[in-house]
């Protein structure tokens, strides 16, 4: 099946929406189109879009400019072979993240490198001007850690990298001894035109270590030392395994030249080799300091009307921030008793960390489009034993937050709804091209992959077993709460003014300064402006239809065959990729399903995503016109809200249980409380008058079954596997569950009159306490953000620098629900 490509599909779809259009597009819709258009591609072509990195920038543009940084500490010999570059989960950082970053303009991230007994900081920088994305800086600081010597010793490497067509040349005064003064790289692409990198000394206040070697008079570490290569183009990624090859060739040759017990001092021997391609695609250099260090890295494009110097990066840092602080305080007003001190402090870098991990991947993928039976018996074994058959498809792009810098850093499907929406409160229309980007990977049967492992960088960091994306398997359609809450934020700003007013000549916007445009009008343009937001759905609409087709049409359970007794036959659902300890595709990996697995089995958590699925396609439908999809989707929305009631409640259990088939081929329930049971309320299925809502929250709050003083426990205390095997979801606290769970009620039971609103206002409270004083405990103690918490000690564990889904405390924080 031929992948639709990405950069297309906006066209694609707004062409089919014309051509049965009755009137044309609006030529001062499209004039304003365009002019956003290009003045948010320009405002976000930059950033530190390596988020698997500590620190790397480089362009949205597939094979281009790459930029990385490496650090160590050198007062020993032991230190260097862990050479800092990719964010690594074992790794000894007590934290790490930004702690005030806005996309548009930049921020500063903190790294507490216990490890290297240094604190980096890096404060990134845009500044805006020509027509190729304007200027950038970052501002490279480092200080001891608390409690080390002050004359700590650490050497950072600063890398740029030119994959496919340009130039990239070191035009300094090369020495054999380094070089002196400020380093000049320069360069040219297609697409970026001519360009400039400065790599400055820094200030007077930087000490170089003195040495006292022989080899000092070889290398004078007071000057920039240097490297120079040309690479294969899909090896540059691997820029830490080219250094530590020549710093290992430079070791070697010094232990001949002096002798083991005269070999010249770290700072001195782990050096660059001063030699190489002048003219190469790798250009790499290399600063030593003692104590605490600055210097910059200034990105000028010839295109912009003034160059990108130390004293702009400098006054432009301090703008940030204010400026940061400011808005983050409007956009995240943080409620009782989550208000001052610190609580403020954790929400900004929490919030700063998620946004700072959007990254950019460009390259192919493995995709096995094989479909093997699941409709016979023992399925899953068959499927086991089957090889894949995966084929290289591609190179596709993808513009995505990352779950984790350190262990997660790629997109992921599931993740990505709950992503942007602290990043849409945020910026709206940073959260659209994100939700663009990823359906411009849908393809033309309306599948997507679960995990978006594009190119040999992302593949080298995926365990084998999970780099092949199988076409038949699906993942919770989170993408859908992003697209709601950009109608929510539209709709609720049409209620308060109208649409601002802009002429239009040319395609040109008339009356700001310079014919540009402001980066705050850019993150609300959909939401100030109907005609692009009708416009974006219109474009949007025939590709979510697709992908909801391909879920009804692949994910289907059966009814009928079993004689179950629903309102409808049709709205029955099963994750197929199960195995008897797995349902991967549910997002929910290992928690407790019916065994052995079976074609009979319905699962409720799927039901209730195709009831958010659903009632977010009418939506857009009902923006958009589509009248008779409309009629089409509330039939089929009531039918799912029925047959949840009809075929997974259990009376007996007074909860919402997964449905198999028992060995006399009847029809029965599997109830293993936790997560799953909760689903129709997590998704605002279960109406406030339902007569089951009762038991669910009485569920939600009993201690011996899911409460804890932490949050909601993924799995009952009682049942058979809490706690047991992997326990990945079989017990751990997860806060995507809890703020879905704490928005449902705080928007659909806590104001609605009725027998439960008070017991459901009283588990609210107490619940948005809890998980926010845990991960914020937890934050303090540790420094991190952790991908889960433990059932029974409330501690961090799994992944560090868990700042995709972990971030949306911020939101329970400041009660912004949408």
């Amino acid at each position: 099946m031929k992948l639709l490509n990405p950069l297309l599909w906006i066209a694609t779809a707004s062409s089919a929406l014309l051509a049965s259009a009755s009137e044309p597009v609006d030529q001062s819709t499209l004039a304003l189109e365009n002019a956003i258009t290009a003045a948010s591609n320009s405002s976000l072509l930059w950033g530190p879009y390596r988020p698997g990195l500590y620190f790397g920038v480089r362009p949205r543009i597939p094979k281009s400019l790459m930029t990385g940084l490496m650090w160590a500490n050198v007062d020993d010999y032991a230190h260097f072979k862990d050479l800092r570059h990719s964010a690594e989960q074992g790794d000894d950082v007590r934290g790490f993240g930004w702690v005030e970053y806005d996309a548009r303009s930049g921020g500063r991230q903190v790294i507490n490198d216990v490890g290297m007994n240094v604190k980096i900081e890096t404060e990134f920088v845009k500044i805006e001007g020509g027509d190729k994305g304007g200027n950038w800086g970052v501002r490279i600081r480092g200080t001891p850690i608390e409690g080390t010597p002050e004359d700590v010793r650490t050497t950072l490497i600063f890398y740029t990298g030119l994959e496919g067509q340009g130039q990239l040349h070191l035009d300094s005064d090369l020495e054999t001894d380094g070089i002196e003064g400020t380093v000049l790289i320069g360069g040219k692409t297609p697409d970026l035109g001519d360009f400039k990198v400065e790599i400055t000394d820094g200030p007077k206040t930087n000490v170089h270590p003195v040495i006292n070697h022989d080899a000092a008079s070889e290398k004078d570490i007071h000057k920039t030392q240097y490297l120079g290569a040309n690479l294969m183009e899909d090896t540059l990624w691997r820029a830490k395994d080219l250094v530590l090859q020549q710093i290992s060739a430079a070791v070697q040759s010094a232990s001949q030249k002096y002798g083991e017990n005269s070999i010249p001092p770290p700072a001195q021997i782990f050096t660059l080799p001063n030699t190489g391609v002048v003219s190469g695609n790798f250009q790499a250099v290399q600063k030593t300091f003692e104590g605490s260090f600055e210097f910059d890295v200034l990105y000028t494009s010839r295109s912009a009307p003034q160059a990108m110097t130390s004293e702009v990066l400098g006054e432009r840092i301090e703008e940030i921030k204010t400026m940061f602080r400011a808005r983050f305080d409007k956009v995240f007003p943080l409620k009782a008793p989550f208000d001052k001190g610190e609580y403020v402090s954790f929400a900004r870098e929490l919030f700063s960390s998620l946004l700072g991990g959007v990254g950019y991947f460009h390259g192919t993928s493995l995709v096995d489009r094989t479909h093997h039976d699941e409709d016979s018996e023992n399925f899953w074994e068959s499927s086991l034993s089957t090889p894949r058959s995966p084929q290289e498809e591609g190179p596709t792009t993808l513009f995505t937050a990352t779950p984790s810098r350190c262990f997660f850093p790629r997109g992921f499907y599931w993740d990505e709804g709950f992503h942007l929406l602290p990043i849409g409160l945020w910026d709206n229309d940073l959260s659209l091209e994100i939700v663009k980007s990823w359906f411009g990977l849908v393809d033309e049967d309306g599948w997507v992959g679960r995990e978006q492992i594009l190119g040999s960088e992302a593949r080298s960091r995926v365990p084998a077993d999970f780099v092949v994306q199988e076409t038949r398997y699906a993942n919770p359609p989170t993408l859908m709460l992003a697209v709601v809450a950009f109608i929510e934020r539209f709709d609720q700003q049409a209620n308060i003014g109208s649409e601002p007013s802009f002429n239009f000549q040319d395609g040109n916007e008339i009356g700001l300064s310079g014919g540009g445009i402001e980066t705050e009008t850019l993150s609300s343009a959909h939401i100030d402006h109907p005609t692009l937001a009708t416009k974006y759905l219109n474009d949007l609409y025939p590709i979510l239809r697709r992908h909801y087709d391909w879920f009804r049409r692949t994910q289907a359970g059966d009814i009928k065959a079993w004689d179950r007794e629903a309102f409808s036959m049709k709205e029955g659902y099963r994750w197929r990729g199960r195995t008897p300890d797995h349902c991967l595709t549910s997002g929910l990996d290992d928690y407790p399903r019916a065994r052995p697995p079976h074609t009979g089995e319905l699962h409720v958590d799927l039901l209730s995503w195709m009831g958010l699925m659903t009632k977010t396609l009418r939506v857009v439908a009902e923006k958009v016109g589509e009248e008779d999809d409309v009629a089409e989707l509330k039939r089929d929305e009531e039918a799912i809200i029925r047959n949840i009631d009809d075929l997974h409640w259990n009376e007996k259990e007074q909860a919402y249980c997964d449905a198999t088939i028992d060995e006399y081929e009847e029809s029965l329930h599997v109830c293993h409380k936790g997560y799953i049971s909760l689903f129709p309320l997590l998704l605002g299925l279960l109406s406030p008058d339902s007569p089951h809502l009762g038991a669910v929250l009485d569920l939600m709050r009993d201690p011996e079954e899911l409460w804890s003083p932490w949050g909601l426990r993924s799995l009952s205390k009682k049942d058979e596997y809490y706690g047991q095997g992997e326990n990945y979801w079989r017990g751990p606290i997860w806060i995507p569950i809890q703020y879905l769970a704490l928005s449902s009620l705080y928007k659909n039971y806590i104001n609605t009159p009725g027998p439960n609103q008070e017991k459901a206002r009283e588990i609210y409270t107490e619940l948005r306490q809890n998980v926010v004083q845990n991960v914020f405990k937890e934050w303090k103690r540790t420094g991190i953000a952790w991908e889960q918490y433990d059932r029974e000690t409330g501690e961090g564990s799994r992944a560090k620098g868990f700042t995709g889904w972990t971030s949306m405390v911020v939101m329970i924080m400041a009660e912004t629900y949408k």
